[in-house]
């Protein structure tokens, strides 16, 4: 018979084992209860860094600075992540500490974190958190029917179950809220699958003046790609869209710089219009290049590099042509850098040129930049001061949002929005 761990593809399962690296990064003693997860996220964060489109070589000081940028010590981690890679034939390591890589895409390199969470032989416990996470991101799911789930496919004693939910939620596997006289558990992928039917079933929970003004902001956002979070407010009113927000109906991205972070508000399904939206973007690299190239076209002036054509922009990056040199370019795309998206290296006789390495990444912002699904001018919450020096995803934000910032009265209206999406079945 197969179960609902079996039933979960291996690239949507190396999905959530990145998803919950992330968490365990965060959480006190989490990577140590669960070394798996914290292994194979390692692994596969240290990979995505590593792997180019075309197979290449990476000098072992860039090596050690992916591996800083992933979260591993250099002088105790990074040799048996290494050695997790080269047991699946992905990288090789020379005498000097050189790193020859294959070509991979996201997507493939999912598929590895799956893997290699397997090879780590994680227990139980861990593999019910991934089918925890699944069965939450498909609809609020009860925390009676939660347990039960758990124990009966795990073969976890009851209190063993509602233990490590408890925990899944303390780490932030799953978010939960109390619904009445019951704990329904979510997590910020909710609006990933099937958001049509998920949607629709919100604005009938709404009343008719929620619901118009709903419906104008999804108009916005299909014409704009994205809006300035005060623009969003402006539309919904603050209360509803924190309840909207912290239910993970909309996206908030952050781009940061030395004066604050600002936001910028898309829909879900924004950047997975042409994707799988579990997998294909897992490690947000293409909100991340996104975020750069609109600060580029908004925000900066002409004379340090201001994006005009951006489809001509991404479309010679892609065919593997060096573009600058720019003063932005060595300013703007720091993250995207660290994280293995460009390489740059200093103009003949000013600023940078770059060199796109991930085309994948660059082919699926092209696809959403030049389809009305990403920032136009009013993308950023208010005018930058300085260079474009980091960036913070979704989920990050829709998490910390929840934990740090909303406010008593949001969170009692984030209820309807989980009990307008209770089911008993699929959507």
């Amino acid at each position: 018979m197969t179960t609902k761990y079996d039933a979960i593809s291996k690239k949507e399962k190396g999905a959530w084992v990145v998803h919950h690296a992330y968490k365990t990064a965060a959480a006190q003693n989490a990577s140590a209860e669960f070394p798996a997860i914290d292994a194979a996220g390692k692994a596969s964060s240290l990979l995505s860094r590593l792997a180019a489109s075309e197979q290449s070589v990476i000098p072992k000081p860039t090596v050690d600075a992916f591996a800083q940028a992933a979260g591993l010590n250099p002088k105790t981690e990074l040799y048996s992540v290494l050695e997790m890679l080269k047991r699946r034939r992905v990288i090789d390591t020379s005498e000097s500490g050189d790193v020859s890589v294959l070509g991979l895409t996201t997507a493939v390199t999912v598929q590895h974190a799956s893997d290699i969470f397997e090879e780590q032989e994680p227990t139980a416990e861990e593999r019910a958190t991934i089918v925890l996470a699944d069965a939450a991101s498909a609809a609020p799911i009860e925390q009676g029917a939660t347990i039960e789930l758990i124990s009966d496919e795990f073969r976890l004693t009851t209190g063993r179950a509602k233990e490590l939910v408890d925990r899944s939620e303390l780490v932030g596997f799953v978010d939960g809220e109390t619904v009445g006289s019951n704990r329904l558990y979510f997590n910020g992928n909710l609006f990933r699958r099937d958001n049509i039917a998920k949607v629709n079933r919100v604005l009938d929970s709404l009343s008719t003046s929620d619901s118009k003004k709903v419906v104008e902001l999804d108009a916005a956002l299909e014409k704009l790609g994205c809006l300035a979070v005060a623009a969003v407010e402006a539309i919904l009113g603050t209360p509803l869209f924190d309840k909207l927000r912290a239910a993970g109906m909309y996206d908030v991205n952050h781009v940061v710089n030395s004066s604050g972070e600002y936001g910028f508000v898309t829909k879900p399904a924004a950047f997975h219009k042409f994707n799988n939206p579990m997998v294909d973007d897992a490690f947000d690299l293409a909100k991340a290049l996104v975020a750069a190239l609109s600060y580029g076209m908004t925000l900066r002036s002409q004379g340090t590099g201001r994006i005009g054509a951006v489809s001509a922009l991404l479309n010679a990056l892609i065919c593997g042509r060096e573009i600058g040199p720019a003063t932005a370019i060595g300013e703007d795309y720091r993250v995207l850098e660290m994280n293995g998206v460009i390489q740059t290296r200093p103009g003949p006789r000013y600023g940078f040129l770059m060199k796109l390495k991930k085309k994948d990444v660059g082919q699926m912002a092209l696809a959403v930049l030049t389809t009305g699904e990403v920032a136009s001018t009013s993308a950023l919450d208010r005018p930058f001061q300085g260079n474009m020096s980091g960036f913070a995803g979704p989920e990050y934000t829709r998490s910390q949002f929840r934990r740090k910032v909303q406010t008593p009265q949001s969170k009692r209206l984030t209820h309807d929005v989980l009990s307008a999406l209770r089911t008993g079945g699929t959507f």
